[in-house]
């Protein structure tokens, strides 16, 4: 069962008004214009703060549609759903206040992708709500941002050239990120204090959070270990040092779980891991114990509440942000490394033109939307899904022609 196409949008971005909210409302309304070949509306709380935004993106944004509805109430949450066939939510941190909007679209029948990498929500949204949005036929993606698509569709982007090169897909893949140049959001700040805060009040969630298979289906397992990157390591592919990649912990359990999805494509025994390119030689070493060190310091700081405020006091704050002209020139430049069972090696880059957490994340999110919106086939089954195992190469194709990312191979060998 399919939600039917006779609704009055084709989109509806529910949390317009956040930072990241107006960076993907404008990028739609720049984009595809008001009225035009997409019909789609803002949504929130507050309809003051809605007309101001609307007022603020001139003379176009005043033809925006706007739908009242608030994250703590279901009534609301309902109409706004029977409204439209898919729903850009970008109102975090979605463990505090995601779940009944989730649960509105489930049992609508309403696709709906979001920004999180909120990996113990993702969980139980998963445990409570797949077996009744398969009944409803409702598509939820969860982390359409920088966590977790340029990992995820860099990955199946690899695995798919590695098929056509090789006959075979990569059964290990290390991603690195080369550069990256931009801030986080308040927001994902917010989410990852809010993961500390409840890791250090649950030991189940810390054993949870340590387990790479943490989302995927039950069944879904490997006898492999699974490499991770506790401290500096040096990268021979590279002549580089590493450190932790903080995202690493979100994104590859969502390329797990997207392999688990496409029935073990990439292997059964397939591994992936994260890191950080930190540079070369003494310089290089330095910096890498430096991330370790202040990652380490970040969030011990955040589980423990004499100290929360402190980190507090200094992060970004939900709906703060950078300039317009500091996200433009924000860029990242991710590379993969995939080798097959018998050796064989892959090496890919995955680009985008502005910030990852602002100005790059929502565009991504908003041609995910998009993307669910007029290139998912309608007989495609209701659940819980992945960026990579849902949309695959047509959010690609949208990333590329729209969304300024790159996708290409670097090297075979």
């Amino acid at each position: 069962m399919t939600k039917s196409t006779d609704t009055t949008y084709d989109l509806v971005v529910f949390g317009a008004t956040s930072f990241v909210g107006q960076i993907l409302t404008r990028y739609l309304l720049e984009t595809y214009g008001v009225g035009q070949s997409v019909s789609w509306a803002i949504a929130g709380r507050s309809q003051g703060k809605l007309d101001k935004l609307k007022g603020d993106l001139g003379p176009k944004g005043t033809e925006l549609p706007v739908i009242i509805a608030d994250a703590a109430d279901e009534s609301s949450l309902q109409v706004m759903c029977d409204q439209t066939r898919v729903i850009i939510s970008t109102v975090g941190p979605y463990a505090l206040y995601g779940e009944p909007l989730v649960q509105a679209c489930v049992r609508t029948g309403t696709d709906y992708c979001d920004l999180t990498g909120e990996v113990q929500w993702i969980r139980k949204m998963v445990e409570r709500y797949e077996e009744e949005a398969q009944s409803s036929g409702a598509r939820i993606v969860h982390c359409c941002g920088f966590d977790s698509i340029p990992s995820d569709m860099g990955v199946w982007f690899l695995q798919n050239k590695a098929e056509e090169t090789f006959g075979a897909p990569c059964r290990d893949v290390r991603m690195r990120v080369k550069v990256a140049k931009g801030e986080f959001s308040g927001g994902t700040v917010a989410s990852m204090m809010n993961v500390a805060r409840e890791a250090a009040a649950d030991p189940q969630l810390r054993k949870e959070l340590a387990n790479p298979f943490s989302i995927c289906p039950p069944e879904h397992r490997s006898t492999t270990r699974q490499p991770s990157l506790k401290g500096a390591e040096f990268d021979k592919t590279f002549n580089v040092w590493l450190a932790p990649f903080v995202m690493g912990a979100i994104n590859t359990r969502v390329v797990h779980r997207s392999n688990a999805l496409q029935g073990a494509r990439y292997g059964k025994e397939f591994t992936y891991d994260e890191a950080m390119m930190t540079g070369r030689g003494a310089k290089g070493r330095l910096a890498s114990y430096a991330i370790i060190g202040g990652l380490a310091g970040f969030f011990t700081a955040s589980a423990i509440k004499p100290t929360r405020w402190l980190v507090e006091k200094f992060v970004p704050k939900p709906g703060e942000g950078p300039s317009p002209e500091a996200q433009k020139a924000g860029f990242y430049d991710l590379r993969f490394v995939g080798r097959t069972e018998d050796g064989k090696t892959i090496i890919t880059k995955v680009t985008g033109d502005q910030d990852p957490g602002y100005g790059s994340t929502g565009k991504m999110l908003g041609e995910a939307g998009m993307c669910l919106a007029f290139d998912v086939p309608a007989e495609q089954p209701g659940g819980f899904w992945t960026p990579a195992s849902l949309l695959d190469g047509k959010l690609l194709e949208r990333l590329t022609s729209k969304a300024g990312l790159t996708f290409e191979v670097v090297e075979t060998r």
